[in-house]
């Protein structure tokens, strides 16, 4: 597969008073910190895919690789160099910066993790949103509604797929970030989706969420690919990439994905 992280770089960019519980959406879309929303940190900005909590905590998504300190070529995960667990991130819509405090690239480095798959694959990030900035989120996808859960299995090829991408390479267009699309096949032994979207991704899209026909979130988006098909883009499997994090690191209790509002990605 010949891919590039779809990380843009500087040069490419010119009320809840109380959080929800673990499958519970956290209301309303009217919220400023929302699925879709830019990250930004010394390595770039990328677009956040969906809200988490771990505990009291409350994150938000986004690809490892946007923190990445490497060249846009580096998708080995293994190998590649990240910036380190406390990073800020600028979150938008918040009135401070976020925590790094998961990375899928530094919690391979650390356990020396060999599986070529893994390595290539594994592409997944969580930034804690400061306390001062909880009642601003909403878990609510916008314009498509969800996530209704987390998809546990395969995405069949050819199922319709939903995303909402919101990369400022666009120019603030807010009618190109809503996207449809299908899946072209899998790989990596389940860890990546191959899927073509209308429109495609671009740089700065890095990290958006995908759901399925019935809002269930999938994957994030991690590399723009000329195979199979130019313009497609590998999504990493959100269920594994969550399970190997609740798996491998010790600082946050089980990470559990918030549920959104109704989905209804038909209106679209």
């Amino acid at each position: 597969m010949t891919a590039l992280r779809c990380l843009a770089s500087a040069a490419i960019i010119a009320a809840v008073t109380s959080v929800a519980a673990p499958g519970t959406a956290l209301a309303d879309d009217a919220k400023p910190i929302h699925p879709g929303v830019m990250t930004r940190s010394e390595a770039g900005q990328c677009t956040s895919n969906f809200i988490f909590k771990a505990g009291d905590k409350v994150l938000i998504g986004q690809a490892a690789h946007c923190t990445g300190t490497g060249e846009a070529t580096e998708t080995d995960g293994c190998t590649s160099k990240s910036l380190p667990l406390g990073t800020e991130v600028k979150i938008d819509g918040a009135s401070k910066p976020g925590k790094l405090v998961y990375n899928s690239w530094l919690a391979m480095h650390e356990n020396g993790e060999k599986n070529k798959d893994v390595c290539a694959f594994n592409d997944f990030a969580l930034v804690e949103i400061a306390d001062e900035d909880e009642g601003k989120v909403t878990s609510t996808v916008p314009k498509f509604g969800g996530p209704t859960g987390l998809q546990d299995g395969p995405v069949g090829v050819g199922s319709m797929v939903y995303s909402y991408q919101n990369s400022s390479a666009r120019g603030g267009i807010a009618a190109l970030s809503p996207k449809t699309g299908t899946v072209l096949g899998e790989g990596g032994n389940g860890w990546s989706h191959e899927v073509v979207t209308l429109t495609p991704g671009v740089p700065g899209d890095s990290g958006s969420g995908f759901m399925t026909a019935d809002g269930k979130a999938f994957g994030l988006l991690s590399t723009l690919n000329l195979l199979p098909a130019p313009g497609s883009n590998g999504v990493v499997d959100l269920n594994k990439a969550l399970s190997y994090a609740n798996d491998n690191r010790d600082d946050l209790e089980p990470i559990h994905l918030v549920e959104g509002g109704p989905f209804h990605a038909g209106l679209l």
